[in-house]
């Protein structure tokens, strides 16, 4: 088809002024939905508002399509098990500059544009950092014109919706589709089989070479979905629109009519119902076999799905298949993808017939393998005889590969097994297992860290071996996060007060926010300052009072810990210092206390046992202190259930402090410390993660670090570490935990959390007692300074002014140059 045939074809751009969007928005209320203005609900105002804006980004989608094909640009594609995508209208009407006009326009039909927008699910296709990073990675590249794509899998019930009951947490079901989703386009031309089971068929052609043949097995569909990803612009409505690309699971049969007319009415449909289940859930509870195998089915079914369509793609622009690394880069995020090394060998072997020293160095090529855990016990691992059994074909593939690269470590070292048993693909140890992390090593041309700090213990701890045997593979890439969402969206009173002192550049390029830095030592701007973080805590305030029936006094010092329950991050430690806290008000109810509110938010995983007893612990230390008249409103300690992106989006904005608390050595980077920090919270920290590169930026004097550091953990390991020497020499930790141990928090049950006291007494792995004294003592220089709140607001201002580092932005860019070797290509206004 010609370009001009291509013009012909294009639609007609809709006007972005307040009278088309409403002309649109009763279009789309009469025509779509079949309602008016006097009987449409307020759900139906958020369709016909979701619609109005989509067809916007449909124009833009189309045309940010023809461009990067008439440009032959190199595509990214960006492979993740988890997208935390959260609610998309406002950040839509955001990114194409048209918010105010939406408002607006709603505002003219009698309906509050922020009252609908609550009423949008919370799209929970992910779990904390890792999730929300691949969201923000989208964002950035829309945003920096690079022709990037997600790809992930539709999940019917996204992360499960947290209740609290009796003080413990309750999972139901998160039914996001329940209304529908406006956003997203069906794609059932672009759906592909996938397949399970089945044998290997082995021949030797006439040349000699040897092929293999997958037969028989069980097939599933995938079929496409996508959202439309927006990337922001200063000119209203000329950024690229990227594509986000679910697959959603079907049966390659529908029923079984032989069974249905027998009267099998359930037997008929049960293959279907077993195949769909694929894309049922988020993170099946792996406590039993059944979920660990459709937690790897999963997993391939994603990738093998997203690498035909790219292959697709590309074959279908007429390029050879060797050709693939010049025009395609594919970042693994995390091991969950991992598979796709020996899909996309399966594929180059076996569709495409290429020897294995071509498949393999364009495997290479292609892929970018991102770490984001340096616990070894976090890295999957897939027990041989599960993966023969699903995957026949690609168990061969992985044996093929380690054994390659097993003789060339040998030539290399030779004489040293134990090097060739630590780097093999297959754990040889107790039941045998695939290293899936090893895979994604040995299948990756650069394999990045997203701290400096992570990335220096890969190279001298987790993968200390392969960093000696292929050192150019290893980079840094410190993560960040998206301005546009976490303070031009999620904070409007700071956003406007930066933006009116510095200009509204900061939205486009973070690093321009350090001009805020001057504004710290004005009086009058750290007023305005301190009200707009006042007005937050307000109505966090009133949120909290609303469902969770807890008044807090919104000058106090808002403390708050938001992240995945998990005992490396250490909630445990925070519990104690309130503990301790309550024990000196208790102690002198007249002496000078910091009115302080401790928050908690996040999800247990279900079959994490321990981590679910300390959201017991939490509410429970809550009910008590919350309801002893002899505390009043010197201290308040929450939970709020169902932590996802809306509610950090009412959280973060409110918070003075950021609990970033983990045990030095174990947090890969952390992001909720710099959406804290950019919203002006203080840190008060361990030298984990990206705490060391927050410090850098914003100074010593504006951040509170306390603790062991990297290279103390280990020491103190090595040496024998006994958390009981703390216990027994330190009378006010011996306190606390006699008290969680005894009746004190849980009087109908004297004996609900001695799991957790003796945890810590035993065997402490997280090292919680070790850094105790020094975490308390540290809090109380947090409470005097609050006491000043000049110079509070001084170190909070300086904490916004000084993040410019921790854009997505930046982050992107690092990706672009340093993996993907990825150019621009922005489409005309």
């Amino acid at each position: 088809m010609s370009s001009n045939a291509r013009a012909d074809t294009a639609p007609t751009p809709r006007g972005l002024d307040e009278p088309s969007l409403k002309k649109s928005i009763l279009s789309r209320l009469t025509r779509d939905l079949g309602t008016d203005p006097e009987h449409a609900s307020p759900r139906d105002w958020l369709n016909a508002a979701t619609l109005a804006t989509r067809e916007r980004l449909l124009e833009r989608w189309l045309r940010t399509r023809r461009h990067y094909d008439e440009t032959q640009s190199k595509r990214v594609f960006y492979l993740s098990l988890e997208f935390l995508i959260g609610r998309l209208l406002i950040n839509s009407l955001m990114n194409l500059g048209i918010y105010e006009e939406m408002r607006e326009a709603l505002d003219e039909y009698g309906v509050d544009l922020l009252e609908i927008a609550e009423l949008e699910p919370d799209a929970a296709l992910g779990n904390g950092g890792l999730g929300r990073l691949a969201a923000c990675i989208l964002d950035s590249m829309a945003t920096q014109c690079i022709p990037g794509y997600g790809y992930g899998i539709r999940y019917d019930y996204g992360m499960f919706r947290q209740e609290i009951e009796n003080g413990e947490q309750v999972e139901k079901p998160d039914a996001w589709l329940r209304h529908g989703n406006h956003w997203e386009v069906p794609r059932p031309d672009h759906s592909y089989v996938v397949r399970f089971h089945g044998y290997l068929v082995s021949h030797t052609q006439p040349d000699g070479t040897l092929r293999h043949h997958w037969e028989d097995g069980d097939s599933i569909v995938a079929v496409a979905y996508d959202l439309p990803v927006p990337g922001y612009s200063a000119q209203p409505g000329a950024g690229n629109v990227n594509d986000l690309r679910l697959w959603s699971a079907r049966a390659s049969r529908e029923f079984e009519l032989g069974e249905f007319n027998e009267g099998d009415y359930i037997g008929a449909v049960e293959q279907k119902i077993l195949s769909e289940n694929i894309s049922r859930v988020l993170y099946p509870n792996d406590a039993s076999q059944i979920g660990r195998e459709l937690r790897l089915k999963q997993e391939y079914f994603f990738v093998s799905a997203s690498l035909q369509d790219i292959i697709a793609y590309h074959l279908g622009r007429g390029r050879s298949i060797e050709e693939l690394p010049t025009y395609t880069a594919i970042q693994l995020n995390d091991t969950h993808p991992a598979i796709a090394v020996a899909e996309l060998m399966r594929l180059l072997r076996d569709e495409h017939e290429l020897p294995w020293d071509v498949a393999w160095k364009i495997t290479v090529a292609t892929f970018g393998y991102t770490n984001h855990t340096l616990m070894p016990e976090a890295l999957e691992t897939w027990p041989v005889e599960m993966m023969t059994r699903l995957l026949p074909r690609h168990m061969q593939i992985i044996y093929d590969i380690n054994q390659a690269f097993i003789n060339d470590v040998h030539h290399r070292f030779p004489g040293d097994s134990e090097l060739i048993s630590r780097v093999s693909l297959i754990d040889e140890s107790g039941e045998r297992r695939v290293r899936m992390a090893h895979l994604a090593v040995l299948g990756s041309h650069r394999v990045n860290g997203v701290a400096e700090l992570h990335s220096r213990l890969l190279k001298d701890t987790l993968f200390a071996d392969f960093y000696r045997i292929m050192p150019e593979r290893f980079i840094n890439v410190t993560n960040g996060v998206t301005q546009r969402l976490w303070l031009n969206q999620a904070n409007p009173g700071l956003a406007r007060l930066v933006t009116e002192h510095i200009g509204n550049a900061w939205i486009g390029n973070l690093d321009t926010i350090k001009a805020l830095d001057s504004f710290a030592e004005d009086a009058s701007c750290r007023s305005e300052f301190r009200e707009v973080k006042l007005a937050n805590k307000r109505a966090l305030a009133a949120y909290i009072q609303k469902t969770q029936k807890i008044i807090v006094d919104p000058n106090a010092l808002f403390d708050v810990q938001i992240k995945r329950i998990h005992e490396y991050k250490r909630q445990l430690l925070n519990v104690l210092h309130v503990i301790t806290l309550y024990n000196r008000i208790r102690e002198n109810p007249d002496g000078e206390h910091t009115p302080r509110v401790v928050m908690f938010a996040g999800k247990a995983a279900p079959a994490y046992v321990m981590a679910k007893r300390i959201i017991r612990l939490i509410n429970d230390v809550a009910d008590v202190i919350n309801n002893d008249p002899v505390v009043g409103d010197r201290l308040k300690c929450v939970f709020l259930p169902n932590y996802g992106v809306s509610l950090a989006s009412l959280i973060i904005p409110a918070a003075d402090l950021s609990e970033q608390i983990s045990t030095a050595g174990t947090e890969a980077s952390g992001t909720g410390n710099m959406k804290l920090a950019l919203n002006g919270a203080l840190t008060i920290g361990t030298l984990d993660g990206a705490n060391v590169e927050i410090l850098e930026e914003v100074g010593t004097e504006n951040i509170y670090i306390f603790g062991l550091r990297t290279e103390d953990v280990a020491r103190l390991r090595a040496d024998g570490y006994r958390p009981r020497d703390y216990y027994e020499n330190n009378a006010q930790l011996r306190r606390v935990l006699d008290m969680i141990n005894s009746d004190f928090f849980a009087p109908n049950e004297p004996h609900r959390h001695s799991d957790i006291v003796n945890t810590l007494l035993d065997s402490d792995h997280y090292l919680v007692l070790a850094d105790y004294a020094d975490y308390v003592e540290t809090q109380q220089h947090v409470s005097r300074l609050y006491k000043d709140q000049e110079a509070w607001a001084h170190k909070a201002m300086l904490n916004t002014a000084r993040m410019g580092k921790f854009s997505i932005d930046r982050t992107v860019g690092e990706y672009a140059s340093e993996i993907w070797s990825a150019e621009p290509y922005c489409i005309a206004p």
